[in-house]
């Protein structure tokens, strides 16, 4: 198993989760309204000097599912690069 962690522009919600659904990735969970700086946008840290927000997925998926999920995180870059679309990927282990 491998946890993807998907951060990106809030603005951009409707186009990620979209975008997710039609490659056939619909579980997820959502953290809203996250704050912070990153290399290829503009930091987004809620604040009047500052504003915006991200929106952070966190995507647990088998190892022959990641590729997709890459895919579809490439995909979302090349069309709305100002959503800073990122994904990283880390193991994953189930404990409980």
């Amino acid at each position: 198993m491998k946890m993807c962690f998907v951060v990106y522009c809030d603005a951009a919600d409707k186009f990620v989760i979209d975008a997710f659904k039609k490659a056939g990735i619909r579980q997820y969970t959502k953290l809203e309204e996250a704050h912070g700086e990153g290399t290829e946008t503009v930091p987004k840290l809620g604040t009047h000097i500052w504003p915006g927000k991200n929106n952070v997925l966190m995507v647990a998926l088998a190892k022959e599912n990641v590729d997709r999920l890459r895919a579809v995180i490439g995909e979302l870059k090349k069309e709305h690069p100002q959503a800073g679309v990122r994904g990283f990927i880390m193991p994953l282990e189930e404990g409980l």
